[in-house]
């Protein structure tokens, strides 16, 4: 069994690393060179890059470990919005505590996820058909829960505040917390028991079954946490900037599979790591950071984007034949 599971199981992508490191010298490099009219090195836009790419990178480790399974979840963008107006109203109409407010939030996401994990397992349908309904019914949800207009988010917590919205120099607390829910899910991942039966599930779900593991139980934890970290994704967005829009976060959950898979987890699941899943995060972000210092076209981003996933997926293709 343990033989089985350390073959499936992947490293942390060394072409993702090397990529992330090459864009970042030149990048420093450029900012060293020509300060005055590329300031990729000026503390306003580091601090901006970090806060922008931290909401992303919570939702997409959710998406990558479901992805691991050989799962997809196509509705962890409106979930986003949804969790995080459940929590807002929680505090604005109910007067909860911010801190019980944003486990309730959290709590609908991940029981968002196990509906989608026991419809795809009861019915074997394909999670992207499913995923693909509910990110509709959840859309027509929110609507109806809340209407159209955005929803500011008040709160009387110095302690939320901190832990939320605080700084330490151009490091937001939002990228602390993406860098402590990547800590905590590489220890998942790659060091405890369900990490190895997510791998053995998204590489061979029948060899995984045939050694003891339950394919269905699997998916439905790895369809519970992407649901969990695109709720816990939207309350940390919205309460660094204090309002949340009903359809705010509708095509993150592309931009999620995008930063998954160049970060090196294969569309067939089997394949991944968190260290991948988070420099994809950053890339991505990096990316459209350099292309507006240079005041390039929106769309340049696009094709860019584009163009690494197609070369990502070609790579994970190739390297699946090769095993």
């Amino acid at each position: 069994m343990k033989r089985f599971i350390n073959n499936i199981q992947s490293k942390p992508a060394g072409g993702i690393i090397i990529l992330f490191l090459t864009i970042q010298f030149v990048a420093i490099i450029g900012g060293l060179l020509f300060s005055d009219n590329f300031r990729y090195l000026n503390p306003a836009n580091i601090s901006v890059l970090l806060k922008s790419m931290a909401p992303l990178g919570i939702m997409a480790i959710g998406v990558g470990i479901l992805m691991i399974t050989g799962e997809f979840d196509l509705s962890v963008g409106i979930l986003y919005s949804f969790c995080a107006i459940v929590t807002a109203t929680m505090v604005k109409e109910y007067n909860l505590s911010p801190y019980l407010a944003m486990l309730i939030g959290i709590l609908v996401g991940i029981m968002a996820g196990l509906i989608h994990g026991n419809i795809v397992n009861k019915f074997t349908i394909p999670s992207f058909i499913v995923t693909l309904g509910a990110m509709l019914l959840w859309k027509g949800g929110t609507l109806l829960y809340h209407g159209s207009k955005s929803l500011r988010y008040k709160y009387e917590s110095e302690s939320y505040e901190i832990l939320l919205k605080g700084d330490i120099g151009v490091v937001d607390a939002s990228f602390i917390w993406f860098i402590l829910v990547g800590v905590i899910f590489y220890f998942v991942l790659h060091h405890h028991k369900i990490g190895n039966h997510f791998y053995a599930v998204g590489g061979n779900a029948e060899a995984a079954t045939a050694i003891g593991i339950n394919p269905k139980r699997v998916k439905l934890i790895a369809f519970a946490i992407a649901g969990g970290c695109a709720a816990l994704s939207g309350v940390v967005a919205m309460s660094r900037v204090g309002s949340v829009q009903p359809a705010g976060g509708l095509g993150l959950e592309l931009e999620a599979i995008a930063a998954c898979v160049i970060g090196g987890c294969a569309l067939m699941g089997g394949r991944g790591s968190i260290i991948g899943i988070m420099l994809g995060t950053a890339l991505i972000y990096t990316i459209q950071d350099l292309l507006l210092l240079l005041r390039a076209p929106g769309f340049y981003f696009d094709m860019f984007v584009g163009g690494l996933i197609v070369i990502a997926a070609i790579t994970n293709v190739a390297l699946r034949k090769r095993l």
